[in-house]
């Protein structure tokens, strides 16, 4: 574990790998630990570089202040990337993570050589209108609250569980490997921070600024919201590819990580 100072708080990183940089962003409850499964194959012709953004494990963070937000996190990761040399980079994040590589490509393009989003979270404003027929889906931001309300209960693997099953559907939580609960239980007081982050929804002119090439990478069976975003981000993103990951999630990388590796390394070779 390594760490940059940045905006006044010490990130932590894992380094892996030589080649051009690869900057991974995890998402909700996540950290550096969150891209063990493709690590291998990723750094096979890439440095890796795994971060934990500000409050996320290895620090244990008891939720007081008020610099959890999404700007301080999109502040975070463009004063990190501009520390990694040689620029420009790669970049890479999953769920809220995809968020946060999206404002930073929106941001400071002139930091990033290509964009990989793994099912990107938020939520779409009404330029940016789902297909006709589309189910309804009921906002992941209602089990963050629902969560939140557990943890100060003192439920906090109730509230896992919760926001969990919320993506993966009921009876996927007894399912996740004792090393990922462990992360997302490390990580789990952030909630309390994410209930008011202020994470703005995604519009069509934010889509239409990115002019980084992107891909945008969906897992086969992922269900809800989730499945939805990312293709109609993809629509109005110039040049922007799709891939989709069978049989596998929302955390795609972890169900099928060979799969994974293969469709992101192709995209930046290319």
């Amino acid at each position: 574990m390594q760490s940059f100072p940045v905006n006044g708080y010490d990130m932590a990183y894992l380094e892996v790998g030589e080649g051009p940089p690869l900057v991974c962003v995890h998402g909700t409850l996540g950290d550096f630990r969150t891209w063990y499964s493709v690590l291998g194959p990723l750094s096979k012709n890439h440095r890796v570089i795994s971060v934990s953004l500000r409050h996320f494990f290895p620090e244990h963070w008891d939720a007081a202040g008020d610099d959890y937000k999404m700007a301080q996190h999109v502040s975070d990761m463009i004063a990190f990337i501009e520390q990694v040399k040689p620029g420009p980079v790669d970049l890479m994040g999953h769920s809220r993570g995809g968020h946060i590589a999206f404002r930073v490509a929106q941001a400071r393009p002139d930091l990033l050589r290509k964009l990989v989003l793994a099912e990107p979270g938020g939520d779409l404003d009404a330029s940016l209108p789902v297909p006709e027929g589309t189910p309804a889906h009921p906002p992941l931001a209602a089990r963050t609250v629902r969560s939140v309300e557990m943890i100060r209960a003192g439920d906090l693997e109730g509230a896992l569980q919760n926001f969990y099953e919320g993506i993966e559907g009921d009876g996927s939580w007894r399912r996740v490997p004792a090393a990922a609960k462990q992360q997302l239980r490390d990580n789990a007081l952030t909630f309390l921070g994410q209930i008011n982050e202020q994470r703005r929804p995604y519009t069509l002119a934010d889509a239409q600024a990115i002019m980084t090439p992107t891909l945008l990478i969906g897992g086969g069976a992922t269900t809800g919201s989730l499945s939805v975003m990312w293709r109609v981000l993809a629509e109005h993103i110039a040049g922007a590819q799709t891939a989709v990951i069978p049989n596998a999630g929302h955390w795609m990388f972890e169900q099928a990580p060979l799969e994974f590796g293969e469709v992101v390394s192709r995209f930046l070779a290319e």
